[in-house]
């Protein structure tokens, strides 16, 4: 896995942004709402984080932000203080690092799900649609009521795009499923509020969804937790969250978030961190679906080779899952 994105960010990214020593690295984490313990997209970065300190022995800062005005505040400081690079998780965070990127040219920055410009930044994007459509497969024939859910965070383009991708998993593996969707919100408190996440996926299971996938961050949570204590199944997102309810848990949609701040870091110790874009697939190992001893026996053969030969397809080219963000449309 190491080699693997190491080889692909050498081959995506362009722009070398500045020599860094191992000596000088000082490399720092900005997380963002819902903290590094949300056991989702947070903490895949944090477990990046961590197991680069523990192989490297090199420590890094970190912030868990509390409110949206502490974004870019918080961020200067890391970059006042000579912290590089630093890593900016989630989209939100674009306009800060923007904005601080360009007031300190010879620091290195990332960005996670978005992507910012500037020849010192690496912007990191996931085909999260790929992977979503994997576990949408999985949904539908798991399915014994042939209605299956998806409840996503803050509704926006990025969540949209989960979304799409699990419909079209989803209607891919049985025509005539029924589909229910639901955001949580419209603003950041969506990622944070598993009450709601519970509320939302108990509406479902009323209406006949016994499979629900969630795209809503530390909200996700109560997703899981009401599916599993009406003897449902739900679907993880991000980091693999089949233990939380092991034998409830269907499958957990990936995202190799770990990786991506594993490998900026170690980049930049080795003196070989670049600016520009790279997007990770299911053809680079960025995202897919989770199996282990909490949920393999849930997966049966059939099931398991329907989707490996999806994945195949995928990445083959011969099956092209639909990107939201190319016209924000979902065409299934």
């Amino acid at each position: 896995m190491k080699s693997i994105l190491a080889g692909l960010f050498a081959a995506c990214l362009a722009s070398v942004a500045g020599p860094a020593l191992a000596a000088d690295l000082k490399p720092a984490v900005i997380f963002d709402l819902g903290g590094k313990f949300d056991k989702s997209f947070n903490e895949a970065a944090f477990n990046g984080a961590e197991r680069f300190k523990k192989e490297s022995g090199t420590a890094y800062r970190e912030f868990e932000m509390q409110n949206e005005t502490q974004r870019e505040q918080v961020l200067r400081r890391f970059a006042r203080d000579g912290n590089s690079p630093i890593i900016a998780v989630g989209f939100a965070q674009q306009a800060a690092v923007t904005n601080v990127a360009k007031e300190y040219p010879n620091l290195q920055f990332a960005i996670i799900d978005t992507v910012v410009d500037l020849p010192n930044v690496r912007s990191i994007l996931f085909k999260e649609e790929e992977g979503s459509y994997l576990v949408g497969m999985l949904a539908a024939m798991k399915s014994q009521t042939g209605t299956v859910g998806f409840v996503g965070g803050m509704d926006i383009p990025l969540i949209r795009n989960f979304a799409c991708g699990y419909k079209g998993g989803v209607m891919a593996a049985k025509k005539d499923a029924k589909y229910l969707e639901n955001m949580t919100g419209t603003t950041a408190a969506a990622w944070n509020d598993p009450v709601r996440g519970g509320e939302l996926a108990r509406s479902q299971m009323s209406q006949g969804a016994d499979v629900i996938f969630h795209a809503a961050g530390a909200t996700g949570i109560g997703v899981l937790q009401a599916a599993a204590d009406a003897g449902k199944f739900g679907i993880g997102v991000d980091s693999n969250q089949n233990m939380l309810h092991p034998g409830k848990v269907l499958t957990s949609m990936v995202k190799r978030v770990d990786n991506a701040v594993y490998q900026t870091f170690e980049d930049a110790k080795k003196g070989e961190f670049k600016g520009g874009t790279v997007t990770l697939g299911l053809k680079e190992d960025g995202v897919g679906y989770a199996v282990d001893d909490n949920n393999k026996a849930l997966l049966t053969p059939e099931m398991t080779a329907a989707v490996e030969k999806a994945k195949a397809d995928i990445i083959a080219g011969t099956v092209k899952v639909h990107n939201y963000n190319t016209d924000n449309t979902c065409p299934y």
